[in-house]
């Protein structure tokens, strides 16, 4: 069983086609990256597999439609957008979640150990850099302990050091915990060197399989329409 299949997606806006008859399969485990030009409706086909917008085709979650799936989900926004001068700690900001779900509080300490910021649970959550407050976002999300986790854009705004950081926590959830990870993104060399699978999109799907089989230099002419040279390297996962 696939973590999601699409079938014949279609979303239109009025008469405006955002994307048009996309079928694929996400494997449990994975992770996914959703890459392709400004414009091409790489979020609002994140917001379709969630069920957010309303689309023609078929979405199924785990093998079941997208309303009988949503304690298995979690979404992390491109922007979280909060009254920074609130006085309300990491902690407390997670215990409304703690309290909604009804779990337990000692929770909350797993999760924050989890992403790395254990020591920050007394810290105002509109004092937090733009890197942790996403460490954040991922914790409050694995509250429910999901089997996905859809991220848009979740390392927009951190420097290249929090970027790498961060993904490196990306990939302990997925090797350690089984987590899939589906992710929009525009960062080529970390969609090559963390993503298992990639979603070329255009409105159309262009590509679809393993970044280091698609992603030639003809593929991304095409998808970004210019010439871009993907360069092979790894990573410094150091820094």
């Amino acid at each position: 069983m696939n973590a999601v299949s699409v079938r014949n997606l279609n979303v239109r806006f009025d008469d405006q086609v955002i994307l048009e008859r996309l079928s694929f399969n996400i494997p449990q485990k994975s992770i996914t990256a959703i890459i392709g030009p400004n414009g091409s409706g790489k979020t609002t086909l994140l917001k379709a597999m969630l069920g957010l917008i309303p689309y023609q085709g078929e979405v199924l979650i785990l093998g079941k439609e997208i309303s009988q799936s949503f304690e298995k989900i979690a979404y992390v926004p491109q922007r979280f957008s909060f009254d920074k001068s609130f006085p309300i700690t990491v902690d407390e900001f997670l215990n409304l979640e703690i309290s909604k779900q009804g779990r337990k509080k000692s929770n909350i300490n797993t999760k924050l150990k989890e992403v790395g910021m254990e020591k920050s649970g007394q810290q105002l959550l509109g004092q937090l850099s733009g890197g942790q407050l996403q460490r954040v976002l991922i914790a409050k999300s694995l509250l429910n302990n999901p089997k996905i986790l859809f991220l848009d854009e979740p390392a927009a705004g951190i420097d290249l050091k929090g970027e790498r950081s961060f993904y490196e926590l990306i990939k302990h959830l997925n090797e350690e915990h089984g987590v899939t990870i589906i992710l929009v993104s525009h960062e080529m060399d970390i969609v090559y060197n963390y993503a298992t699978s990639v979603v070329c999109l255009n409105k159309q799907m262009l590509c679809f399989g393993k970044p280091k089989k698609v992603l030639t230099d003809q593929m991304l002419k095409q998808l970004y329409d210019e010439n871009i040279t993907l360069y092979q390297h790894k990573v410094d996962k150091h820094g």
